[in-house]
């Protein structure tokens, strides 16, 4: 996305930070923005800024943390608009980082749309306080939730507040190949389940790394022998890989497991999924993924926006990950697995209005990108 004559968008998020699913959210706002504004230049603010250059060599990216207020802000004022988002970062501690730099769009005179947001837990004085008054002063806020809607009014958000849906829903797949399956030491002509696992990490804080790692290596033996399945595990960041080797650890089936440790794509992990007969999982963008290819899942809940998930698809999801829900865990996944064809009609049935949703974030962003320059709008696009 090379620098034109049109306006530049800035995009702020957990970009660079080697999360699938945020690199999903990034993937699909520039394809919209390439799509229905190719006279655009965006412009990354990225944790990792070599990783994001190496990934989307076609558009600008620059550094954040740890620079000074400065250099931040003369970056900032190149700007026609900033786009605070997509994905989950307004929580406790983590909020004011993002926050700061849109208070410097706005001190600058620079729209800031906030582009399906997640939010929460959402409770510390300092975080509460500039989400109030950053998002004030935002043109529009979108929310990829109503976990995150109701996080923003508790820390005392005014502002209309209008619920989407994540951006990744609109990503399209690229191909996973039977070699590229059999490279990762993938059987061909078996069941395959996926599973995904996590680190507990600033917004899973609470989980027992012990009692999880032992409940799902339960889980994955069950599977294994009741369905006479392989398990493919399918890390969304690279801390997911030894988490994943820690669940395998535990199994008395470890041999019918598998670990991803290839550097994947987005796009190549949604096309993976088509591959699967189940998944379960912890991580929300594996689950969307899955959901995506209308393959049945049982989502881990260790976060609202998971159970938010789940219940808009319709599916089953156990209340938290500890080793006490052994025995309701595998009779979901037993009845899962039995009532499959059901589950998979629900899915393909109500993917398509999630999609609808995640399309409205980027009509009204574009709607708001018109109106502040002279460019005539499209006339086929509506919000």
């Amino acid at each position: 996305m090379n620098k034109t004559l049109g306006p530049t968008v800035g995009i702020l998020g957990s970009y660079g930070g080697r999360n699938l699913g945020d690199e999903a959210i990034l993937t699909s706002i520039l394809d919209g923005i390439r799509r229905e504004r190719p006279d655009a230049s965006a412009l990354v603010f990225s944790r990792c800024p070599d990783h994001t250059r190496a990934h989307y060599p076609d558009v600008e990216v620059t550094g954040w943390e740890g620079m000074s207020r400065e250099p931040v802000s003369q970056v900032v004022a190149r700007l026609d608009m900033l786009l605070l988002g997509g994905g989950g970062i307004l929580y406790d501690t983590e909020a004011r980082r993002y926050l700061r730099v849109a208070q410097l769009a706005l001190e600058r005179a620079v729209p800031v749309f906030t582009y399906a947001l997640g939010a929460g837990p959402l409770t510390t004085r300092t975080d509460c306080t500039m989400a109030r008054d950053v998002l004030a002063s935002a043109v529009t806020v979108t929310v990829r939730d109503e976990e995150s809607r109701l996080a923003l009014e508790e820390a005392g958000v005014m502002s209309p507040i209008i619920v989407t849906a994540d951006p990744a829903l609109l990503l399209e797949p690229e191909p996973f190949g039977r070699d590229m399956l059999r490279a990762e030491g993938i059987r061909e002509g078996t069941r395959l389940v996926g599973m995904n696992v996590r680190e507990p990490g600033c917004a899973a804080e609470h989980l027992d790394v012990q009692g999880y790692h032992e409940l799902l290596a339960h889980l994955g033996d069950f599977l294994v022998n009741r369905l006479d399945a392989d398990v493919v595990f399918v890390p969304m960041e690279r801390d997911d890989i030894r988490h994943s080797h820690a669940v395998v650890s535990h199994m008395n089936a470890a041999a019918r497991c598998r670990v991803l440790h290839g550097d994947y794509r987005p796009r190549q992990i949604l096309g993976l999924t088509r591959h699967l007969d189940l998944a379960v999982g912890m991580r929300l963008h594996f689950l969307i993924f899955a959901a995506m290819r209308g393959v049945p899942l049982l989502p881990l809940p260790y976060a609202g926006k998971v159970f938010d998930f789940a219940q808009r698809i319709g599916s089953p999801a156990l209340r938290g990950v500890v080793r006490e829900a052994a025995g309701p865990l595998l009779a979901e996944v037993d009845r899962v697995w039995d009532e499959r064809p059901a589950h998979t009609e629900r899915i393909k049935a109500r993917i398509p209005a999630l999609r609808a949703m995640a399309a409205t974030t980027a009509e009204y962003f574009l709607d708001q990108l018109d109106r502040r320059t002279s460019r005539v709008p499209v006339p086929s696009r509506a919000v």
